[in-house]
C-alpha cells in the first residue's frame, strides 16, 4: 500500500508517521516544497500535481489551518487551506480510486446545549475556522472512499500544549484562572492517529464503512478540570508547584475576550465509530497522564 500523509510536521501527523508504517509505504510531507512534490496547501495546482506524481492507495490529510483566532483575520487563506485544498485531493482521489482520510472539528457545531453530538446533528459554526472547516468536510465527502473523523482538543507530549502552560504558569504564580464552562474532551493525537491505521486496515476489507464519524477520548470535563488534573499530577510526582490546589480559580470564557468565539460544548458522541470499527476508546485521563509522563520524565 502507499500513503500519501500531508502535514508530517503537526501532532497528529507525526503520530500518523509512526502508525501509519507497518501499513505499507508513506510519503510525508510538510508545508515545504520537497522536489517535484508539494505540501503547500496554497498552492491547489502543486498540491494536485503531487497527488498524480506519487498516485497513492491512501491519502492521509493531518495539515489543516488551526490559528482560530487568526482565521478571523485571513478568512480566504484559511479557506483555501481547509477548504479548497481538501476539495482538491478528494477530486484527485476520486480520479486514482484511492482512499481519502481527513479529519475535522467540534468547531463545525455552535457549541449549544449540554449533550454530545452526533454525526448527523445539524451543523452551525460560529466563526470562520468552523465554517471553512465544515466546507472542507463537505468537499471531501462527495469522494465515495472517504474517512472523516471530527475530533477536539487535541494534545501531544511534542511541542506546545495546555498541559506544558499549565505547568509552566503553576511553577510561577500563586494562583491560575483557568475557563470552566467549555467542556469537551482532551485527545491525544497518539489516539488519534493508532485508530486511523485501524480504520483503514478494516475500510479497505469493508468500503461500506466509508463515512464521517466522531472521534475522541472518552469522559469529559472543563478546561479548568484539565488544568487541576495536570497540576495534581504534576505535584504527585514530586514537579516544583507553587500554585495551591484551591487558587486554581474557574473563570467563564467572557474572562479572556478573542477574535473567534469557542463553542461551550464540544462534546462529540463517538458510538458510531466504536460499533462500527468494534473499538473501546479510553478515558481522557489516560491519554493526559500518558503526556505527562513524558514530558516529566525528560
Amino acid at each position: 500500500m502507499n500513503i500519501l500523509l500531508f502535514g508530517k510536521g503537526g501532532q497528529v501527523g507525526w503520530e500518523l508517521q509512526r502508525s501509519l508504517a507497518p501499513l505499507g509505504r508513506i510519503v510525508a510531507l510538510d508545508w515545504q516544497t520537497e522536489g517535484r512534490l508539494c505540501g503547500d496547501f496554497t498552492d491547489l495546482a502543486g498540491l494536485a500535481a503531487c497527488v498524480r506524481a506519487v498516485a497513492p492507495d491512501v491519502v492521509v490529510n493531518a495539515a489543516a489551518h488551526t490559528a482560530v483566532d487568526q482565521a478571523e483575520s485571513e478568512p480566504e487563506r484559511a479557506r483555501t487551506i481547509n477548504a479548497l485544498a481538501p476539495g482538491v485531493l478528494a477530486a484527485e482521489a476520486t480520479r486514482l480510486n484511492a482512499w481519502l482520510v481527513h479529519y475535522s472539528t467540534d468547531y463545525v457545531f455552535d457549541g449549544s446545549g449540554d449533550t454530545a453530538w452526533r454525526e448527523g446533528d445539524a451543523t452551525g459554526p460560529l466563526g470562520v475556522y468552523g465554517r471553512t472547516k465544515l466546507e472542507g468536510e463537505q468537499a471531501v465527502a462527495r469522494h465515495d472512499r472517504h474517512l472523516i473523523f471530527r475530533t477536539s482538543w487535541v494534545f501531544a507530549a511534542r511541542g506546545n500544549n495546555f498541559a506544558r502552560t499549565m505547568l509552566r504558569l503553576a511553577n510561577e504564580r500563586e494562583q491560575i484562572k483557568v475557563v470552566a464552562d467549555q467542556i469537551g474532551a482532551p485527545t491525544g493525537a497518539e489516539l488519534l492517529a493508532d485508530v486511523t491505521a485501524h480504520a483503514i486496515r478494516r475500510v479497505r476489507q469493508q468500503p461500506d464503512l466509508a463515512g464521517l464519524y466522531h472521534l475522541v477520548a472518552a469522559g469529559e470535563t472543563s478546561w479548568h478540570g484539565y488544568a487541576r488534573h495536570v497540576i495534581e499530577r504534576a505535584r504527585q510526582a514530586g514537579q516544583a508547584i507553587r500554585v495551591a490546589p484551591e487558587a486554581i480559580v474557574a473563570v467563564p470564557s467572557s474572562a479572556y475576550p478573542v477574535p473567534a468565539p469557542r463553542p461551550l460544548n464540544s462534546r462529540l458522541d463517538t458510538r458510531k465509530l466504536q460499533t462500527a470499527f468494534d473499538l473501546r476508546l479510553p478515558d481522557w485521563q489516560d491519554g493526559v497522564d500518558r503526556m505527562l509522563g513524558e514530558i516529566l520524565g525528560r
